[in-house]
């Protein structure tokens, strides 16, 4: 069973955790992020670009961007606390909570960049993922890119053991839950290709990061563009 197995019960069982906003919120003030950003992928980027940081959290990666010069920077999140948590940290930045993910007020091609932190492993439905991947696909301009960085499935036998024991209830291999509350999903490299289909890939690097809960994991981060034509 690999993450392309979607259960009829997925439906069900997924319905309310692929925000997890209150989960969120309530971990807002104390969750550290760490997937790194790899600058040499920006090069090409002008440092006047309008780059979204969707799933933002506290504003992090917005940070790094703005110290490398980067101007027109916009941060939305989810979890209204992990916004505020944001505006206190940088209060000279753009930030907006989301009312109803993945939708974002955003206008169509609206930017030259997305960037796409840790947030694929905290939304564990299939079908909420393509749901997301097709509103970021909506604001990005024509030959806008998209960066992602996230989790691939783990061989250790920790994670072995709690993918097979939660994969019968979401229907899922790969999803999990945590011990802290929340719910989450790591993906076979496979499902990145399926996900992103619609765009052209222009490389890909495997990292390893230390997850927000403090374990070592192999990740992937992936470099996209939307085509300049349909």
């Amino acid at each position: 069973m690999t993450g392309f197995s979607q259960a009829p019960r997925e439906a069900s069982a997924m319905s309310n955790l692929d925000s997890q906003v209150p989960y969120w919120d309530a971990a807002a003030a104390t969750k550290t992020f760490t997937h790194p950003l790899h600058l040499p992928w920006l090069d090409g980027i002008s440092r006047h670009a309008a780059i979204l940081d969707y799933g933002c959290g506290y504003g992090r990666i917005m940070k790094e961007l703005e110290q490398r010069g980067f101007g027109n920077l916009t941060g939305v999140d989810a979890s209204p606390e992990m916004i505020s948590r944001a505006r206190r940290l940088h209060p000279t930045m753009r930030f907006a909570a989301l009312e109803a993910p993945p939708a974002s007020p955003c206008p169509d091609a609206g930017f030259d960049a997305v960037l796409l932190f840790a947030v694929l492993t905290c939304v564990p439905g299939g079908e909420a993922q393509h749901r997301l991947i097709a509103e970021l696909n909506r604001i990005l301009k024509p030959g806008g890119i998209i960066y992602i960085s996230d989790l691939l499935l783990q061989d250790d036998e920790r994670n072995r053991s709690r993918y097979g024991r939660h994969a019968d209830h979401y229907g899922s291999y790969g999803v999990f839950e945590t011990g802290d509350g929340a719910v989450c999903r790591h993906h076979p490299r496979e499902w990145f290709s399926t996900l992103l289909a619609g765009f052209q890939t222009i490389d890909t690097r495997t990292i390893t990061v230390p997850t927000m809960n403090g374990h070592e994991s192999t990740g992937i981060q992936i470099l996209a563009r939307k085509p300049t034509s349909p």
